[in-house]
Parts: C-alpha cells; sequence; structure tokens
C-alpha cells in the first residue's frame, strides 16, 4: 500500500511538474519567434525522434535550446517532427507486447510544445504496400540484411529488394544513392529496445523489425523529398543511431549535406556535438596540447572526486556509495599469485556497434577468454558487470551473470564475478590488478591514469590515441593476455597515461558543452525542465556552450570550448 501510494504520488508530481515546463517552454518559445531577426542563407533542419516521449529529456533540452540560439543568430531553423510518423518507433515500444501502439498522442503533443511558434515539417506514417510485401517470410536475418533499391527519386516510391552483407561497405553506400540498407539502419535500434545483442528469430522479434523497417523507409521517403527541396546547410540530430535519425543520417550524407549528432557529454548537464558519430565520442584534439598547471589540477581535483565514485552522467549516478574491497575478497585473493580485473559493457548500448571491430560482441570475448582463464588457475581473475547492466527501467536481458552460468564460468575456482549492483570500489580492485582487461569500457581509460597496464579488446573512445594495449586482431589479444600472464613486469608505455590526461581533460572540459544554466534534473534525474532565464542567455556571447555550437554549425568548427570559455584563464 505504502508503496502503491508513493508511485502515485510521484506520478502525480511529475504531472505536474511536466505541464509547469511546458508552459515556460511555450513562453520561451514565444519570446524566441517573437525577437528573431529575419531568416537568412540556408536552413539548419533539427530531427529528433528517440529521446523523450512525453517529458523533457537531457537530449531533447540540448537539441531545442541549440536551435533557438540559431534562430536568434538569423539562421533559418526547420525542425522535421513526426506525428504519428512510424507504425512503431523506438521508445513508443513495449518490449513486452511488441504490437501494442505507441502513445503516438502524448508524444505529438509534447513535440507541438517543444516546436511551437516554429517553422515544422510534420511527417505522418503511411504504408507501403509493395515494401510490405517484400518483406514478408523473410527470416531475421534476411530482414538484417535487407536493402532497399529505389530508381529516380527516394520518395517517388518505386522500388525492388535485395539482401546483402550486414555489413556492407560504407563507400558503396555513398556511391550508389539508391541504396538503403533499411535492415542494417533498424539492428542497433531493436536491440537496444529488446535489451540484447543476440535476437531471437522468433515472430515477436520479425514482426518489430518488419515495422522498424516500414517505418524508417518513410522516414526515408519523406525526409529525401524535404532535403532535396531545402537543400540544408547542415542536418542535426540527436545520437544518429536510432533508425529514424539514423535514416535522415544516411540520406543527407549521400547527398553531401554535412550532419552534426549529439549525445550527453561527460559532466552533469553537459551536451556533446560533433560532426562525427556522437556514439564513438571523436576528438581532434591538437598535437600540441599540453597541460599546464592549472588544467592538471583541474584534472586531478575531478579524478579525486570520480575515484570516489562522486560522479553522474545523464542523470544517472552509478556508484551512490563504494565500498572497499572486502576480508571475504581480500582472503580469496591472496590464495592465488597474481589478479587480473577484467570490466564488462552493457552489450546492447549503441556504443557497441563502433566498439565491435574485434570480435563479433562482448560475449564473443568473453567466451575466447574464458579457455585462457581456465588454462591459468594460478591467476585469480575477477569479471566486473557493468553498474548499468541492471539499470531500473532499462535492464539487460542478456547479461554477464547469465553468460557465467549458461557457459561453466561460475565452477571455476579462479574466476571471482562481482554483479552490476554490487558496490565494490572498482578503483580498489584496478589498484591490486596486475593489468585489467576491458571490452570498451571508461574505466579502461581510468586504470590506465593510474599507471596500471590495460588490455583492450574493442574500439573505445580513448583508442583514438595510444592510452592503453588494443591488439587489432583475436590472435592477438589472447597473445597479449597469455604475455602479460607470464611477465614478471609489464612495460607501460610513459605516453599511455600521458594521452589518457590529455584525452579526458578534452572530454571533460572542451567537449563536454555546460548546459546548466538553461536546465536542471527533474523529478526523475533522467529527465530535465527549463530554468526561468532571459533571451540574452541565447545569446552566443553569454553562453560559451552555445557559442561553441553555433560556431560548429555556422562555420564548420569542432563544437569545443577554449580554455577562457570553459573558465581557465
Amino acid at each position: 500500500m505504502v508503496m502503491m501510494r508513493d508511485f502515485l504520488t510521484q506520478r502525480l508530481l511529475r504531472g505536474l511538474v511536466r505541464r509547469f515546463n511546458n508552459l515556460r517552454i511555450r513562453a520561451m518559445a514565444r519570446h524566441v519567434a517573437a525577437h528573431q531577426p529575419p531568416a537568412a542563407g540556408d536552413p539548419v533542419i533539427f530531427f529528433k525522434a528517440s529521446t523523450g516521449i512525453d517529458d523533457l529529456s537531457w537530449n531533447s533540452g540540448f537539441h531545442l535550446l541549440a536551435s533557438w540560439a540559431l534562430r536568434l543568430a538569423g539562421v533559418p531553423v526547420l525542425y522535421f517532427a513526426c506525428d504519428a510518423g512510424m507504425s512503431h518507433c523506438v521508445l513508443g515500444t513495449n518490449r513486452d507486447h511488441p504490437r501494442k501502439a505507441p502513445p503516438c498522442r502524448s508524444c505529438v503533443y509534447q513535440s507541438r510544445t517543444l516546436y511551437a511558434r516554429s517553422d515544422v515539417a510534420w511527417f505522418h506514417f503511411e504504408r507501403d504496400p509493395r515494401l510490405e510485401q517484400a518483406l514478408q517470410g523473410l527470416d531475421l536475418g534476411a530482414l538484417a540484411r535487407f536493402e532497399w533499391i529505389f530508381p529516380g527519386q527516394p520518395a517517388n516510391g518505386g522500388a525492388r529488394a535485395v539482401t546483402t552483407d550486414l555489413h556492407s561497405d560504407s563507400s558503396r553506400d555513398r556511391q550508389n544513392p539508391r541504396f538503403l540498407p533499411l535492415g542494417r539502419l533498424c539492428l542497433p535500434s531493436l536491440r537496444w529496445i529488446l535489451r540484447v545483442h543476440h535476437l531471437n528469430d522468433d515472430e515477436s522479434t520479425r514482426y518489430l523489425l518488419r515495422e522498424y523497417i516500414l517505418s524508417a523507409w518513410n522516414v526515408a521517403r519523406t525526409f529525401a523529398g524535404l532535403l532535396d527541396r531545402m537543400r540544408p546547410r547542415a542536418v542535426v540530430v540527436f545520437n544518429g543511431q536510432f533508425f529514424p535519425e539514423a535514416t535522415a543520417r544516411f540520406l543527407a550524407q549521400q547527398r553531401g549535406v554535412r550532419v552534426i549528432t549529439h549525445e550527453v557529454g561527460l559532466q552533469p548537464a553537459s551536451a556533446f556535438f560533433t560532426d562525427g558519430e556522437a556514439t564513438a565520442y571523436p576528438l581532434n584534439i591538437p598535437e600540441a596540447f599540453e597541460l599546464d598547471p592549472a588544467q592538471e589540477a583541474r584534472l586531478d581535483a575531478y579524478l579525486q572526486e570520480r575515484f570516489r565514485g562522486e560522479f553522474s552522467m545523464a542523470g544517472i549516478r552509478f556508484w551512490p556509495r563504494m565500498q572497499a574491497l572486502g576480508p571475504e575478497f581480500l582472503a580469496t585473493a591472496a590464495r592465488f599469485g597474481q589478479l587480473v580485473a577484467i570490466f564488462t559493457n552493457v552489450v546492447f548500448d549503441t556504443s557497441q556497434p563502433h566498439a565491435n571491430t574485434v570480435f563479433e560482441d562482448m560475449f564473443e570475448w568473453l567466451d575466447r577468454i574464458l579457455g585462457v582463464i581456465r588454462a591459468n588457475p594460478e591467476t585469480l581473475f575477477v569479471i566486473r558487470a557493468h553498474p548499468d547492466e541492471l539499470r531500473l527501467r532499462k535492464s539487460s536481458r542478456e547479461t554477464v551473470a547469465a553468460w557465467m552460468r549458461s557457459s561453466g564460468a561460475d565452477t571455476l575456482p579462479n574466476l571471482y564475478f562481482i554483479g552490476p549492483q554490487e558496490r565494490l570500489s572498482s578503483y580498489d580492485l584496478i589498484s591490486k590488478s596486475k593489468f585489467v582487461m576491458v571490452y570498451n569500457s571508461t574505466v579502461g581509460l581510468e586504470a590506465s591514469l593510474m599507471g596500471v597496464p590495460v588490455l583492450c579488446s574493442a574500439r573505445a573512445r580513448y583508442t583514438q590515441y595510444p592510452t592503453v594495449f588494443f591488439p587489432q586482431s583475436k590472435d592477438h589479444v589472447l597473445g597479449k593476455l597469455q604475455e602479460f600472464l607470464e611477465a614478471e613486469k609489464i612495460y607501460v608505455p610513459a605516453e599511455f597515461r600521458h594521452n589518457a590526461r590529455r584525452f579526458l581533460y578534452y572530454q571533460l572540459f572542451r567537449a563536454s558543452l555546460p548546459f546548466d544554466a538553461y536546465l536542471r534534473p527533474s523529478v526523475r534525474s533522467t529527465q530535465t525542465r527549463l530554468k526561468a532565464f532571459g533571451l540574452r542567455l541565447l545569446s552566443p556571447h553569454a553562453s560559451p556552450a552555445l557559442r561553441a555550437i553555433l560556431h560548429g554549425v555556422l562555420a564548420d568548427g569542432d563544437f569545443v570550448l577554449d580554455d577562457a570559455q570553459a573558465g581557465i584563464a
């Protein structure tokens, strides 16, 4: 009874906060519309259909504020927006009841609030009977490889279907403007919403993928026509991995239109914008960039807090508290000659399509190293599951704990498992390790900062620069693992720690654009609400974040702050 009362109270509070927040958004939209100068030049198209349904998500807030700043700078902005334009969308999918219709009414209401007093191109859903017929009877593998080739203009509907290898050559995508890999564009969305990497070839899964493909095609033929009519200077999309935005990005790039993607930044209430893929987090750090004493001190202060677990991202604090390694664990570790920590990832996360360059996926990596674990009984291997794996409302359905049981790893005396909800300090674990193994987890960068050898097995944000050992084949990963196990001492190049500090500083204080002047956490910390502020604050002169975004969009800049903007003289 108490839990039900608390649930209803929070739901009521969320509804009241949402209503008040929407009134504030509409009021600010009126001010923006009333004060924007006459628009000049080619437009910028904004599109986000995969973040926020009936609340203001952090990425919705970043999206909206960036577009308002451009409009007030005299740049024509057009919002491409969904008006029940997909039979099934990502956030509107009920994974337990896949055929349940998405909540279009509340979502469209929220979009009309965000885009009040704006130029909007709304798109509606129309089934393509020929495409629907072509999809019938295909198994999951064929659907995942499905391509739709159309002659002439993308919106004219004449088409035929082909299937090809799932890992299609991206150069062929650019060379053939009629080629649309609908299956490949939809696959990350399907894995994300079902919370798995390995998909079951059952009717529920096939149904969702068919509907995503039909919906992606509806986005494609509408957006292609919009691109051809408007000829924008740029397109700004959220994330770029979910199928609506991924389709729009694909079509824009085919036409040579610059595409900017955005995601949450590494700091609280911050955003990351890039003309690369936001989920891969590309950073172009100047070769001459070196940390001065003030920057070194700033980074050290941040690391002190982080190593105590005092950090959050996108409103999530992964470590409400951290516990030191207890006597039971220490007694177990003392029975072995050496300790190796292994850190896993969330297998369905949108970073994984970028990560899987050496192994097919994280579980193949675990399968391959399991043989090495069995062959080295004198070493204690500790697998640490990612804390986000069992996050409320985002729990993985393909977990490392399940892999431990199915593979027999849980029977090995030299393999210790730390679950995602256990609060043992990862940093204490790293400090006791001979070396650390990661798939593409951020903790690999942190271990490198601590001076511990790191064997990375997938493309990570920080592998753009020499920060860890990153072999480029499966055999080389296994060979390096055995080499490290046998080595009396592992030599770590000094450049690893040096580059790790440069990279992390750039991520934190240059590429994470601060929006805390405009946004604050809502009832749920994963959602946000607008603060009270005047139009002056939307000027690039008043906001380092908006100045970086305007420079990035209008002058082909790199969407990063300099130290003066970031508050370091």
